[in-house]
C-alpha cells in the first residue's frame, strides 16, 4: 500500500470524528485507530538505550558511508521516513542478523514514523548479507536498510 494513501488516512482521522478505519487492498490491509488497541501491528516503542563501544574495538565506518552501488545482492530500501529499530524492544533480539535466511513476508525491521510503529517486511527470498543502517538511526524513504542475496 501506497505510504502517500496512508498518510492521507492518518489526516482523514485526525480532521474528523471517526475513531478507527481498515483498508483492504488484495493481500495488504491497513488499520488505523485513533484509539490505541491491542492489535498485534501496535507494539511500544523501543526505549533509546545508548550503548558504549567495548574498550579496544575497532571503530565502524557510519552506515550512511558505504556505497550501496559497490554491494553484491538486492537492496530493500526504505518505504517511508523514520527511526530504524532493528527489534521490537530494547531486550528483544533482532529480527534479522548477517548470515540468516529470510522469506517473503519475514519481519525485518520496525520503522517508527510519526509515532507509529510500522514493522518492514521482506518483499525477496535469499539470505541477509548486510545490515547497512544502525539501531536507532533516522532513514530516509528509499534509503538502502538491508543487502539480501
Amino acid at each position: 500500500m501506497d505510504v502517500r494513501k496512508i498518510k492521507t488516512l492518518i489526516e482523514l482521522i485526525n480532521s474528523s470524528d471517526i475513531a478507527e478505519i481498515e483498508i483492504i487492498e488484495g493481500e495488504e490491509s491497513v488499520r488505523i485507530s485513533r484509539y490505541s488497541s491491542a492489535a498485534p501491528v501496535q507494539m511500544a516503542a523501543p526505549a533509546p538505550v545508548a550503548a558504549a563501544p567495548a574498550i579496544g574495538a575497532p571503530a565502524q565506518a557510519p552506515a550512511a558511508a558505504l556505497a550501496p552501488e559497490a554491494e553484491k545482492g538486492e537492496l530493500i530500501e526504505s518505504p517511508m521516513v523514520g527511526t530504524f529499530y532493528r527489534a521490537s524492544s530494547p531486550t528483544a533480539k533482532a529480527f534479522v542478523e548477517v548470515g540468516q535466511t529470510v522469506s517473503v513476508g519475514d519481519p525485518l525491521c520496525i520503522i517508527e514514523a510519526m509515532k507509529m510503529l510500522n514493522q518492514i517486511e521482506s518483499e525477496k527470498s535469499g539470505v541477509i548479507t548486510k545490515v547497512l543502517v544502525e539501531n536507532e538511526q533516522p532513514v530516509e524513504f528509499g534509503q538502502p536498510l538491508f543487502v539480501i542475496e
